[in-house]
């Protein structure tokens, strides 16, 4: 069973104006999954925080999402949190997220998604847009449960 922490980064879904919508979408499909959603957060795009909260979530989940934080706006410091905390960049889920959403949506370039290892985990950085994050999770969904078999040492077969 994979173990999943969810991350919604947004300042103003923090602060209460208004509601998170993305992790609850990234829950939904992580159940349909067969995957176990044990936490929920919402931070604000503050670096620090960031990665403070992903190493927290990847102390005990093997997969940590994130959403909100990967465009090109000044507050948008999710990569860099992340690539700040990281042993291990994995370059193929991005450019996958950003080809096939490209497919749909041609703004998606601008999209920074990224995996990368924090501990044992699989980190994932999402758009934040509920639709977005979904789709996105969806092209990679299938490469998950190798990455995690290979990041706690289980042999495989492939």
């Amino acid at each position: 069973m994979i173990n999943v922490g969810i991350i919604t980064v947004s300042d103003r879904a923090f602060r209460g104006e208004y509601e998170d919508k993305g992790g609850p979408a990234l829950k939904q499909f992580c159940e349909k999954c067969g995957w176990s959603v044990a936490t929920q957060a919402v931070v604000p795009d503050e670096e620090a925080l960031i990665g403070d909260k992903t190493q927290e979530l990847a102390k005990t989940c093997s997969l940590v999402l994130l959403t909100g934080g990967t465009g090109v706006t000044e507050r948008d410091v999710t990569p860099e949190a992340i690539r700040a905390i990281a042993t291990k960049e994995l370059p193929g889920f991005g450019e996958v997220m950003r080809l096939k959403s490209f497919e749909r949506f041609p703004h998606a370039i601008l999209s920074r998604n990224l995996a990368a290892v924090v501990n044992k985990s699989l980190v994932i950085c999402l758009p934040g847009s509920p639709k977005g994050a979904v789709e996105c999770l969806e092209f990679v969904a299938e490469a998950i449960p190798h990455a995690i078999e290979l990041l706690h040492g289980n042999p495989t077969s492939h």
